[in-house]
C-alpha cells in the first residue's frame, strides 16, 4: 500500500510558539515510518513558512532555522492543488494526504489555519473551523456550555474600549480570589490569580497585552480535573483516563505547568469511579456541545460533587510526557498508536 504524506505544522505567530516546538518535535518522531512519509512544515514566530529537511533535534531548542535546512514555501489554497508549494528557484507543488497542525494558541489552535485547510482541501487532524474557534475564546466556549446547561463559573468578558472603572467594578462583585485571564490565549499566559482590588487591576491590564478581550472569573473551591477525548462521531468517541491537577496556591501558571516544581499531576485522578465516570460523561457531552472532531482535552473543575467546566484545548500539549496523550495511556493507548487513531480519523472525514 503506498504511503501517505503526512504533514507536520509546527511554531507560529502565537505567545506558545515555543511550547509547539517541544510537541511537534514528539510527534515526528512517533509516526510510523512505515505508513506515512513525513513533510516538516516550520512556520516561523514573525509568520514565515518554510519546508524544513533538518534533524528533528534542532525543532525543540529552535534551532531549526539554519539556511541550509530551509526553503521558502507555501501552503496552496487552490483544491486543485493540494499541497505545498515549495518556493526554491522553479516553484515545486508537495502533495499532502492528511496535515497534522501541532500549532498552540493564536494563528494555529483557533481556526486560522484549519480555514486554509478547508480552502486547501487537505484532511487535518483535529477539530475544524468554528470549534477550534470557540473552543480558543474562553468566553464563547462558556456562554455555549452554559447554555446547554451545564456548570460554568461566574464570568465577566470585558473588550479593552470599555471603561476600565466600570469593568472593575463588575468584577469585584465575583469577590476574592478570581482569575483574569485573556480569552484568546493558551498554557495559562497572561492569566492572573487576583487576590484583591490592587492585583485585579493589575490583572486585567496584564490580560490587556495578550487579546483585546478579557475574561474575569469566580474561584472554584476544590481540583480541577482533565480528560482527554478523541472521535469524530459518537459511536466513536473514546474517552482517556481522568488526571487531576494538585497545583500549589491553587493556581497552575505556565511555570509550574511545563517545571512542576511545587505542583503534581496524578493519573489517575484520585477520584472514586462513579466521579470519574461522571466527568468523562460530562467531557464527552460537552466535545458534543461544541461539535468537536479529532481530538480535544476538556478540563473541569471538582468542588464538593459539582463539575464545572473550565476550558477546552482543541490542540492540547502533545509530548510523549503531556496529559493528553498520558490520559489516553491511561486508557491502553499508546503513544505511536494515539498518532496513528488520530491521522486515521482525519482520513475518515
Amino acid at each position: 500500500m503506498k504511503k501517505k504524506t503526512v504533514a507536520i505544522l509546527f511554531g507560529g505567530v502565537s505567545s506558545e510558539y515555543k511550547v509547539s516546538l517541544s510537541s511537534a518535535s514528539s510527534v515526528i518522531r512517533n509516526v510510523d515510518a512505515e505508513k506515512y512519509d513525513v513533510v516538516m512544515v516550520g512556520v516561523t514566530a514573525d509568520g514565515k513558512w518554510y519546508l524544513y529537511d533538518g534533524p528533528v533535534d534542532l525543532i525543540k531548542p529552535d534551532e531549526w532555522q539554519k539556511p541550509e535546512y530551509i526553503k521558502r514555501a507555501v501552503l496552496s489554497p487552490s483544491r486543485d492543488d493540494g499541497g505545498l508549494y515549495v518556493l526554491d528557484g522553479e516553484p515545486r507543488l508537495i502533495k499532502i494526504d492528511v496535515a497534522f497542525p501541532v500549532f498552540h494558541g493564536k494563528n494555529g489552535e483557533d481556526g486560522t489555519v484549519q480555514g486554509l485547510l478547508e480552502l486547501s482541501g487537505i484532511k487535518y487532524v483535529g477539530c475544524g473551523v468554528l470549534p477550534s474557534a470557540v473552543g480558543m475564546d474562553k468566553d464563547f466556549a462558556h456562554t455555549l456550555v452554559k447554555a446547554a446547561g451545564l456548570d460554568v463559573p461566574a464570568f465577566f468578558t470585558f473588550f479593552e474600549e470599555d471603561d476600565f472603572e466600570e469593568c472593575v467594578k463588575k468584577a469585584l462583585t465575583l469577590g476574592f480570589p478570581q482569575y483574569v485571564k485573556p480569552v484568546n490565549a493558551g498554557s495559562s499566559i497572561g492569566i492572573t490569580k487576583a487576590k484583591n482590588e490592587k492585583e485585579l487591576r493589575e490583572g486585567i491590564k496584564e490580560a490587556f497585552k495578550y487579546d483585546r478581550k478579557v475574561t474575569v472569573e469566580e474561584n472554584i473551591e476544590g481540583f480541577e480535573v482533565g480528560c482527554a477525548v478523541m472521535g469524530n462521531c459518537p459511536e466513536d468517541t473514546v474517552v482517556g483516563e481522568v488526571d487531576e491537577i494538585e497545583a500549589v496556591d491553587g493556581f497552575f501558571d505556565f511555570g509550574e505547568k511545563y517545571s512542576l516544581i511545587h505542583s503534581k499531576i496524578h493519573m489517575p485522578a484520585r477520584i472514586d469511579a462513579e466521579t470519574a465516570a461522571r466527568v468523562k460523561a460530562t467531557a464527552k457531552r460537552i466535545y458534543r456541545i461544541l461539535d468537536c472532531r479529532g481530538m480535544a482535552r476538556v478540563d473541569m473543575f471538582l468542588s464538593n460533587g459539582r463539575i464545572v467546566f473550565n476550558e477546552i484545548n482543541s490542540i492540547p500539549g502533545f509530548t510523549d510526557k503531556s496529559r493528553y496523550p498520558n490520559m489516553m495511556k491511561g486508557a491502553g493507548i499508546s503513544y505511536k498508536e494515539l498518532i496513528d487513531r488520530l491521522i486515521n480519523y482525519a482520513l475518515a472525514k
